[in-house]
């Protein structure tokens, strides 16, 4: 059963277009509230954090009418890390988390992610039962005006927040003597990250902590590393450090000004783990993360799988198989011996110990070669071309040509209104050939 509302991570569009509007927010609210309020008998709460978006104003007042006519207590709590609220919403035994956010997307862009009271993403069975809810008449789950929900505002989020994080690691650890550049992205994490850093007592460069409600993602943060190659270059820092809109991504950039991204930071931390023998099972990857990656797990004679897309499929293949570690090339990494879900500044948290010792971070990563990529994402009006005679065609004599010289992946979008070609090959011009001849048939 194809789901109607949810993707591959929660609910995404543009504002005030679609699902993205106070109204369906309202629905939203009152669905996924009396799915909880009926789980748990005893405390209904909800809570909500959000990124930086203008539309946050417009979205979580009715997000938060639809939960209290439910019969559910509400917590907001402001601008806060996905994983932030995914931590607090276990640590405070609320029935279910919610984060209003697009993530790496543009300021006109919004939507949900939904977190469970063991602060897990929702699986795609409780996300069907939950649009099933969505659907019905809504006098029907409207709460007695005697049990309808109260709403209030938590202030500390951020300093709690900051504390689980720090509580993961040893009392002594300090970043005094290191220098970090950040890039906020003018997202949720433009509290607690600098924060985070100077309370350990790093000395801090920030970019991307101003937001506006129109500049997060715009030029900045993990998909425009631009940005903090030339903050770590000016300032002469150890790491640079930089979030997408949510803080649940991070890429990272070492003294040099290198770029690293999320599979060669996975390769660092996998055999990092396995030295200290903290690795249970081996590392969950997706679709999209680099055969080099692949290549250098086997070489390390660490297990390596594969997931769907999503860091929602990567958790739930590591509870699985009993993983601890698992992630994406996109920066989404999950340290499963601390958190349930990507958190940007966790991971800088565990890189950073690791180069406690004076080790740089030029001497940490790069531990394997790319597998030459190419990622086109075409825009389309309708993502179900995908699935056109003509196109099927194509993606099979593409997949036919590259067999046994690398690999051919061809998805839709869950989160845009996309379909991605991605191919892998050490033979440039057969890469190059195989791409387009899925992309024509697209186009």
């Amino acid at each position: 059963m194809t789901k109607k509302y949810f993707g591959t991570d929660g609910i995404r569009g543009t504002v005030n277009k679609g699902n993205i509007n106070g109204e369906m927010f309202f629905k939203f609210g009152l669905a996924a509230g009396t799915y909880f309020k009926n789980l748990k008998k005893i405390k209904q709460t909800a809570i909500i954090a959000k990124d930086t978006r203008l539309s946050g104003y417009t979205l979580e007042p009715a997000l938060v009418s639809g939960l209290a006519s439910a019969g559910m207590h509400v917590f907001t709590l402001g601008p806060l890390p996905t994983n932030g609220l995914a931590m607090l919403t276990k640590k405070m035994k609320a029935n279910m988390g919610i984060m209003i956010t697009a993530s790496h997307n543009p300021y006109y862009d919004n939507g949900l992610k939904l977190f469970g009271p063991d602060g897990l993403k929702l699986s795609d069975r409780i996300e069907k039962k939950i649009e099933k809810l969505i659907d019905k008449k809504i006098n029907i789950s409207l709460a007695q005006p005697k049990i309808l929900g109260r709403v209030k505002r938590l202030e500390d989020a951020n300093n709690k927040y900051i504390d689980i994080l720090k509580s993961n690691f040893p009392k002594k650890f300090s970043l005094k003597g290191i220098k970090i550049a950040i890039d906020c992205a003018n997202g949720a994490g433009y509290k607690s990250g600098p924060e985070l850093f100077k309370s350990l007592g790093a000395k801090v460069y920030v970019v991307g902590t101003s937001p506006n409600g129109l500049n997060i993602n715009k030029k900045c943060g993990s998909t425009f590393p631009t940005k903090i190659r030339n903050l770590v270059k000016r300032n002469r820092v150890d790491l640079g450090i930089s979030l997408d809109g949510d803080s649940d991504r991070v890429i990272l950039c070492d003294e040099k000004g290198n770029i690293i991204d999320g599979d060669q930071i996975i390769a660092m931390l996998a055999n990092r783990w396995k030295t200290k023998k903290i690795l249970k099972g081996g590392v969950i990857g997706t679709l999209m993360s680099n055969y080099g990656l692949q290549r250098y797990l086997k070489k390390q004679k660490i297990n390596f799988i594969r997931a769907n897309v999503g860091d929602r499929y990567v958790k739930e293949k590591m509870q699985r198989n009993k993983f601890n570690l698992g992630g994406e090339q996109s920066g989404h990494i999950i340290l499963g011996k601390f958190a349930t879900t990507g958190d940007g500044l966790l991971v800088a948290l565990e890189v950073l110990f690791s180069m406690r010792k004076g080790k740089k971070a030029s001497e940490l990563f790069n531990l394997f070669k790319f597998t030459p990529q190419i990622l086109e994402n075409i825009n389309v009006k309708d993502k179900s071309i995908i699935n056109s005679p003509k196109c099927k065609k194509a993606i099979r004599v593409a997949s036919k040509l590259i067999k046994n010289k690398g690999r051919m992946l061809v998805r839709k979008s869950g989160t845009e209104p996309k379909i991605r070609i991605m191919g892998e090959s050490e033979d440039n011009k057969l890469l190059a050939k195989c791409i387009n001849i899925v992309k024509r048939s697209i186009k």
